[in-house]
């Protein structure tokens, strides 16, 4: 594998957190608190490699991929985008804030930040798997019109 293969695996990544971060409000819902936990900090670790990953492709990687098709696909695409970045760098935080009274088992807090925190949190990994398709499956610079 080589830095070229990074976007794939971070579509992969988002992908799989979404997967978690949906099973484990399921686990909550349903009353299993020790799965909720065990899928929660899965979706974590998860987010956190695709971070690690995200950030060594764009230090490694100069060149910026552009989206090139014209059209409502590129009103979409910007849209996701401009939505997208400033909730990704709001993970973070919020995950901070959402996980650490979770932690002090101060439980009532934990759910007040995780009604802000699990939306935002799906939405940036949603979306972060739908600029991929939309940059390199969907509308990829080469056949773009």
């Amino acid at each position: 594998m080589n830095v070229q293969n990074l976007p794939i695996v971070n579509a992969s990544l988002n992908g799989a957190a979404t997967v978690l971060i949906v099973a484990g409000l399921l686990a909550i819902k349903a009353g299993l608190t020790k799965l909720h936990r065990v899928l929660m900090v899965s979706a974590i670790v998860v987010s956190g490699a695709f971070l690690t990953c995200y950030l060594i492709y764009h230090f490694l990687v100069v060149a910026v991929t552009k989206f090139a098709h014209q059209g409502w696909p590129k009103m979409l695409y910007y849209f996701i985008l401009i939505t997208h970045i400033p909730l990704a760098a709001a993970v973070l935080p919020l995950l901070v804030l959402t996980v650490w009274p979770a932690i002090q088992g101060r439980y009532e807090t934990h759910k007040r930040w995780a009604k802000v925190t699990a939306p935002v949190w799906l939405y940036v990994s949603v979306t972060g798997v739908l600029v991929y398709l939309m940059l390199y499956v969907w509308y990829p610079a080469s056949t773009a019109a």
